[in-house]
């Protein structure tokens, strides 16, 4: 028991540390995921902490789950109306962009540093996809705000280039441990995965929000329950199946989030701190892993490597991939700046090692070192790279500013017996996402109203929305 309680004393100060310390994150200007790994790596075995953990099957275990729930939580606060005009940009970045970018860093580690083409392109796979999510927290700490375009393509590729790593890392590691197997039969299974991901994902999503509308819960604590439950149900069936659980999991969370459900603010708050709970288990648990004497081994290569891929590899792959798009060059060239690495291709740096493939643990270390080196030089200098593009904004969409700048209402709307709101919950509305019923005046009394609260004939609506929609809303709620 003394153990256990050991155990729990020290996973519960871990976190209150890592929670702490990304405080000091934001005045540094550094992304709280090298935190994390920082103090992950001060309690390893070569630290302080004196923590021996080398179990890369646990760990990758806890970085799959972990991603699932932050892809999810990632789909669901996507707003797909606003993002919704950028997808061709953002699907050929998460696609074509990370093959592009993986295949540049394979023929440089090939040609310069001596690896075999295809260890080289195993490397390449790794380190291919982008943590958005991490530049985000930097302009945010930061006060920097990006405009909507760039912002919306960095948040929708962020968001769907995961799946893309995942094949390209297992893809070269078939090709490695089984030379006979063939590109057709990759091209195939690709196909295969991508398809079946995309059905699950809009097929669960979906289905997700008639179960969580119909079910009617008794106890509304069980509503996290049941999301949590569904993250792990579109993942596994997915997985299962023959398709890619990382796609499924993040198209469900964006089908959710288009869609009105009950409990549907309070879920997307309660998934995103699930999303920070995972992200620093992730990191802490990655961070453990790494032995920093090795790393010291590896400096010069990881250096190389890091720096290629930051002013070469990344930056050519997307200006090959947005060529045929209308996109000025100042977002192209920042879009190409924010290659920021993150967990995942740690994480996916497990997946050689587990399979055994012959120098994967130098693999492995070089992979951690680029991480490390993309986090300290692309995250600190990323809002000095937006001024001076000249890509930021001073537009807030907060309700308070939108208030103070004209561009919203506040408005009273009264309920008739024929209204076509009367008598239906708030959820069934299908009201405009810029609306919030703030309160609801019944019998001279007022109630704050939620997703599954019914309006009833009589009934008097304070409702928050901008004034394009002033006109939408009154017609939808009082039917004038």
């Amino acid at each position: 028991m003394l153990a256990l309680e050991l155990i729990l004393l020290g996973a519960a100060l871990l976190l209150l540390l890592s929670i702490f310390a990304s405080k000091a994150s934001g005045r540094l200007g550094v992304p709280a995921l090298l935190i994390f790994l920082a103090i992950g790596m001060l309690t390893g075995s070569e630290g302080p902490g004196g923590i021996h953990f080398d179990d890369f099957v646990l760990a990758q275990w806890i970085g799959v789950v972990a991603l699932a729930y932050i892809l999810f939580a990632g789909g669901l606060d996507t707003d797909w109306e606003e993002v919704r005009p950028l997808f061709p940009q953002a699907l050929a970045l998460a696609t074509a962009g990370v093959a592009g970018t993986a295949i540049l860093v394979g023929w440089f580690t090939h040609a310069v540093l001596g690896f075999s083409m295809l260890e080289g392109f195993l490397l390449g796979a790794i380190v291919s996809s982008t943590d958005a999510a991490a530049v985000f927290a930097v302009l945010r700490s930061r006060g920097v705000q990006l405009g909507r375009r760039v912002k919306s393509v960095l948040e929708l590729e962020s968001g769907s280039n995961d799946p893309m790593a995942v094949f390209l890392t297992l893809s070269a590691i078939l090709l490695i441990s089984r030379p006979e197997a063939t590109m057709g039969s990759i091209v195939a299974d690709f196909f295969q995965q991508m398809t079946i991901g995309a059905v699950s994902g809009f097929t669960i999503g979906w289905l997700g929000v008639v179960l969580i509308n119909r079910v009617r819960l008794e106890y509304e604590g069980l509503y996290p329950v049941l999301t949590l439950s569904l993250v792990l149900l579109i993942y596994g069936l997915t997985a299962v199946i023959g398709g890619n659980g990382f796609l499924a999991v993040y198209l469900a969370g964006v089908i959710m989030g288009r869609k009105p459900f009950i409990h549907k603010r309070s879920l997307i708050r309660f998934h995103d701190g699930v999303a920070w709970l995972m992200q620093i288990t992730m990191f802490l648990a990655l961070g453990l892993l790494v032995f920093p004497s090795r790393l010291v081994t590896v400096a010069w290569i990881g250096l190389l490597i890091a720096m290629f891929l930051m002013l070469f590899g990344r930056p050519m792959a997307v200006m090959l991939t947005l060529a045929p798009f209308r996109m000025p060059l100042r977002e192209k060239v920042f879009i190409s700046w924010v290659g920021l690495r993150g967990a995942v291709p740690i994480i996916l740096a497990t997946f050689p090692l587990i399979a055994g493939v012959p120098r994967a643990g130098v693999i492995f270390d070089i992979v951690f070192f680029i991480v490390l080196t993309s986090v300290l030089f692309q995250g600190t200098t990323i809002p000095f790279v937006a001024k001076i593009l000249g890509i930021t904004t001073d537009e807030d969409q907060m309700p308070g500013e939108l208030a103070r700048r004209g561009e919203s209402d506040l408005i009273t709307v009264a309920v008739s017996e024929n209204s076509p709101a009367a008598r239906r919950r708030v959820v069934e509305l299908g009201l405009p996402k810029d609306t919030l019923i703030l309160l609801v005046n019944r019998d001279r009394g007022f109630l704050v109203p939620v997703g599954s609260t019914r309006i009833e004939p009589g009934d008097r609506l304070m409702v928050f929305t901008s004034k394009r929609s002033v006109d939408r809303v009154r017609a939808m709620i009082g039917g004038d």
